[in-house]
C-alpha cells in the first residue's frame, strides 16, 4: 500500500507548546504514537477553548465532534524533555464536518504532520449534525476572513 503523504498548510492559526516527559517516551526511547495522539488532542482542546467552544459544544449547546479519520506522517523523532510546538489549522469545512491539520516541530524542525477528519454530531440524539453557524463565523475571524 502506498504511503499517505501529508503537506504543510499555508497557515496555522493556533499554537500549543508542550514538553515531552517520561510518560511520553516508548520502549524505543522516543515519542510514542499514543502519546502524540494525546498531545494533539490537548492542542485541539486548547484551540477550541481559545475560541470559546469545546469538543462537546461548538457553540449551539448541542453539537460536538467525533473523529472520523486520522493520518500521521513522522519526519523525525522526539525525545525526553524536548520542547515541541503544535501548530493547528481547521480547513476543508463542509456542512457536516471539517478537517484539523497539525504541524509538530522541535526547534523549528518538522517532527510530524497530522490530519484528522471530524464529523459534527449531536450527542443527545446520537445523530450527525450541521456545523453550527456561530462556530463557522468565529473560525473565520481567527482566519482573517
Amino acid at each position: 500500500m502506498p504511503r499517505i503523504k501529508l503537506e504543510e498548510q499555508a497557515s496555522y492559526e493556533f499554537t500549543f507548546p508542550v514538553t515531552l516527559y517520561p510518560r511520553d517516551i516508548n520502549y524505543g526511547g522516543h515519542l510514542g504514537n499514543d502519546s502524540l495522539l494525546v498531545i494533539i488532542g490537548s492542542a485541539r482542546a486548547e484551540m477550541f477553548h481559545s475560541m470559546g467552544f469545546g469538543e462537546g459544544d461548538l457553540g449551539d449547546g448541542k453539537t460536538g465532534i467525533i473523529m472520523s479519520d486520522l493520518v500521521v506522517n513522522y519526519r523525525s523523532e522526539g525525545f525526553i524533555f524536548d520542547k515541541l510546538v503544535i501548530d493547528t489549522h481547521i480547513g476543508e469545512m463542509r456542512s457536516g464536518g471539517f478537517r484539523v491539520f497539525h504541524r509538530v516541530t522541535k526547534k523549528g524542525k518538522l517532527l510530524a504532520l497530522i490530519e484528522t477528519g471530524f464529523a459534527t454530531f449531536n450527542h443527545s440524539i446520537r445523530r450527525l449534525a450541521h456545523v453550527p453557524e456561530i462556530f463557522v463565523e468565529t473560525l473565520q475571524k481567527y482566519q482573517g476572513k
